[in-house]
Protein backbone atom coordinates (compact mmCIF):
# COMPACT_ATOMS: atom_id res chain seq x y z
CA UNK A 1 0.00 0.00 0.00
CA UNK A 2 1.44 3.37 -0.96
CA UNK A 3 0.96 6.46 1.17
CA UNK A 4 -2.01 7.82 -0.77
CA UNK A 5 -3.75 4.43 -0.54
CA UNK A 6 -3.17 4.55 3.21
CA UNK A 7 -4.74 8.02 3.38
CA UNK A 8 -7.67 6.86 1.23
CA UNK A 9 -8.29 3.91 3.54
CA UNK A 10 -8.11 5.85 6.83
CA UNK A 11 -11.24 5.52 8.94
CA UNK A 12 -11.94 6.24 12.56
CA UNK A 13 -12.81 3.02 14.34
CA UNK A 14 -15.18 3.78 17.21
CA UNK A 15 -13.32 3.21 20.48
CA UNK A 16 -16.01 0.75 21.60
CA UNK A 17 -15.06 -1.45 18.63
CA UNK A 18 -11.38 -1.61 19.61
CA UNK A 19 -9.99 -4.46 21.69
CA UNK A 20 -6.93 -6.54 22.40
CA UNK A 21 -4.29 -6.89 21.30
CA UNK A 22 -2.82 -3.43 21.25
CA UNK A 23 0.61 -2.51 19.97
CA UNK A 24 3.56 -4.44 21.35
CA UNK A 25 6.26 -2.38 23.09
CA UNK A 26 8.32 -2.40 19.87
CA UNK A 27 5.32 -1.33 17.78
CA UNK A 28 4.49 1.42 20.27
CA UNK A 29 8.04 2.77 20.18
CA UNK A 30 7.96 2.74 16.37
CA UNK A 31 4.54 4.45 16.35
CA UNK A 32 5.60 7.18 18.79
CA UNK A 33 8.89 7.76 17.00
CA UNK A 34 7.05 8.32 13.73
CA UNK A 35 4.22 10.34 15.31
CA UNK A 36 6.49 13.08 16.65
CA UNK A 37 7.92 13.79 13.20
CA UNK A 38 5.61 16.75 12.68
CA UNK A 39 5.96 20.34 11.51
CA UNK A 40 7.39 22.23 14.45
CA UNK A 41 8.25 25.86 13.69
CA UNK A 42 11.14 26.85 15.91
CA UNK A 43 11.80 23.26 17.04
CA UNK A 44 9.89 23.93 20.25
CA UNK A 45 8.40 20.43 20.64
CA UNK A 46 5.25 22.13 21.99
CA UNK A 47 3.67 18.86 23.01
CA UNK A 48 4.08 15.73 25.06
CA UNK A 49 2.37 12.36 25.16
CA UNK A 50 0.91 10.25 27.97
CA UNK A 51 0.21 6.57 27.42
CA UNK A 52 -2.80 5.15 29.25
CA UNK A 53 -2.93 1.36 29.42
CA UNK A 54 -3.71 -1.59 31.67
CA UNK A 55 -5.56 -0.97 34.92
CA UNK A 56 -4.92 2.77 34.66
CA UNK A 57 -7.66 2.98 32.00
CA UNK A 58 -10.44 1.93 34.40
CA UNK A 59 -8.97 3.97 37.27
CA UNK A 60 -8.94 7.07 35.06
CA UNK A 61 -12.55 6.46 34.05
CA UNK A 62 -13.62 6.12 37.69
CA UNK A 63 -11.86 9.33 38.71
CA UNK A 64 -13.36 11.20 35.75
CA UNK A 65 -16.84 9.96 36.72
CA UNK A 66 -16.25 11.33 40.24
CA UNK A 67 -15.21 14.69 38.80
CA UNK A 68 -18.22 14.75 36.50
CA UNK A 69 -20.59 13.99 39.39
CA UNK A 70 -19.10 16.87 41.41
CA UNK A 71 -19.56 19.23 38.47
CA UNK A 72 -23.06 18.01 37.66
CA UNK A 73 -24.65 16.44 40.78
CA UNK A 74 -27.86 15.48 38.95
CA UNK A 75 -26.08 13.74 36.08
CA UNK A 76 -27.81 10.65 34.71
CA UNK A 77 -26.29 7.35 35.90
CA UNK A 78 -25.89 6.27 32.27
CA UNK A 79 -23.58 9.22 31.62
CA UNK A 80 -21.48 8.37 34.66
CA UNK A 81 -21.21 4.80 33.39
CA UNK A 82 -20.07 6.17 30.03
CA UNK A 83 -17.35 8.12 31.86
CA UNK A 84 -16.28 4.99 33.75
CA UNK A 85 -16.10 2.89 30.58
CA UNK A 86 -14.72 5.54 28.22
CA UNK A 87 -11.10 4.35 28.43
CA UNK A 88 -11.69 0.62 28.92
CA UNK A 89 -12.28 -0.57 25.35
CA UNK A 90 -9.06 0.12 23.46
CA UNK A 91 -5.99 -1.42 25.10
CA UNK A 92 -4.01 1.78 24.56
CA UNK A 93 -4.94 5.42 24.74
CA UNK A 94 -2.41 8.14 24.03
CA UNK A 95 -3.18 11.58 25.40
CA UNK A 96 -1.68 14.24 23.14
CA UNK A 97 -0.92 17.31 25.22
CA UNK A 98 -0.10 20.69 23.70
CA UNK A 99 2.41 22.79 25.64
CA UNK A 100 1.71 26.31 24.48
CA UNK A 101 3.95 29.31 25.02
CA UNK A 102 1.34 32.05 24.49
CA UNK A 103 4.02 34.75 24.57
CA UNK A 104 6.68 33.20 22.36
CA UNK A 105 8.38 36.06 20.50
CA UNK A 106 8.38 34.27 17.12
CA UNK A 107 6.09 31.23 17.11
CA UNK A 108 2.34 31.93 17.30
CA UNK A 109 0.33 29.83 19.75
CA UNK A 110 -1.79 28.51 16.90
CA UNK A 111 1.26 27.00 15.19
CA UNK A 112 2.22 25.27 18.44
CA UNK A 113 -1.30 23.88 18.84
CA UNK A 114 -1.41 22.68 15.24
CA UNK A 115 1.90 20.89 15.70
CA UNK A 116 0.32 18.90 18.54
CA UNK A 117 -2.71 18.22 16.35
CA UNK A 118 -0.42 16.80 13.69
CA UNK A 119 0.88 14.30 16.24
CA UNK A 120 -2.67 13.12 16.93
CA UNK A 121 -3.25 12.61 13.22
CA UNK A 122 0.10 10.86 12.79
CA UNK A 123 -0.95 8.48 15.56
CA UNK A 124 -4.11 7.64 13.60
CA UNK A 125 -2.15 7.04 10.41
CA UNK A 126 0.62 5.15 12.16
CA UNK A 127 -1.86 2.87 13.93
CA UNK A 128 -3.47 2.09 10.58
CA UNK A 129 -0.07 1.38 9.02
CA UNK A 130 0.63 -1.09 11.84
CA UNK A 131 -2.70 -2.84 11.26
CA UNK A 132 -4.63 -1.33 14.17
CA UNK A 133 -7.78 0.72 14.38
CA UNK A 134 -7.80 4.09 16.10
CA UNK A 135 -10.05 6.97 17.04
CA UNK A 136 -9.25 10.56 18.04
CA UNK A 137 -11.58 11.68 20.82
CA UNK A 138 -11.73 14.57 23.23
CA UNK A 139 -14.93 14.84 25.30
CA UNK A 140 -15.58 17.04 28.30
CA UNK A 141 -12.50 15.78 30.16
CA UNK A 142 -10.20 17.32 27.55
CA UNK A 143 -11.47 20.78 28.55
CA UNK A 144 -12.02 20.44 32.29
CA UNK A 145 -9.64 21.98 34.85
CA UNK A 146 -10.10 19.17 37.40
CA UNK A 147 -9.41 16.54 34.72
CA UNK A 148 -6.31 18.52 33.71
CA UNK A 149 -5.13 18.45 37.34
CA UNK A 150 -5.78 14.70 37.49
CA UNK A 151 -3.58 14.26 34.40
CA UNK A 152 -1.00 16.59 35.99
CA UNK A 153 -1.12 19.15 33.18
CA UNK A 154 0.81 22.36 33.59
CA UNK A 155 -0.83 25.77 33.35
CA UNK A 156 0.35 26.08 29.74
CA UNK A 157 -0.83 22.60 28.73
CA UNK A 158 -4.09 21.33 27.24
CA UNK A 159 -5.38 18.06 25.89
CA UNK A 160 -5.56 17.99 22.11
CA UNK A 161 -6.67 14.37 21.79
CA UNK A 162 -7.16 11.05 23.43
CA UNK A 163 -6.14 8.64 20.65
CA UNK A 164 -7.62 5.19 21.30
CA UNK A 165 -5.69 2.35 19.60
CA UNK A 166 -6.44 -1.36 19.37
CA UNK A 167 -7.46 -4.25 17.19
CA UNK A 168 -10.67 -3.69 15.28
CA UNK A 169 -13.46 -6.05 16.30
CA UNK A 170 -15.40 -5.08 13.18
CA UNK A 171 -14.75 -3.03 10.07
CA UNK A 172 -14.60 0.70 10.63
CA UNK A 173 -17.63 2.46 9.21
CA UNK A 174 -17.28 4.72 6.20
CA UNK A 175 -18.92 8.10 6.29
CA UNK A 176 -19.93 10.59 3.65
CA UNK A 177 -16.95 12.68 2.61
CA UNK A 178 -17.11 16.21 1.22
CA UNK A 179 -17.17 16.72 -2.53
CA UNK A 180 -13.93 18.43 -3.57
CA UNK A 181 -15.68 21.20 -5.48
CA UNK A 182 -17.53 22.11 -2.27
CA UNK A 183 -14.34 22.61 -0.25
CA UNK A 184 -11.62 23.53 -2.78
CA UNK A 185 -11.32 26.83 -4.55
CA UNK A 186 -8.67 28.64 -6.52
CA UNK A 187 -7.37 32.06 -5.64
CA UNK A 188 -7.45 34.41 -8.61
CA UNK A 189 -6.09 37.91 -8.27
Amino acid sequence: MDLLDLLDSRRSTPARQLGEPGPTPAQLERLLTAAIRVPDHGKLAPWRLLTIAGETRAALGEKLAQIHQRIEPDIAPALLMKDRERFTFAPLIIAVIARIDEHHPKIPAQEQLLSAGCIAYNLLLGALALGFGAQWLTGWAAYDADAAALLRLGANERIVAFVHIGTQREAAPERTRPILTDVVGELRL
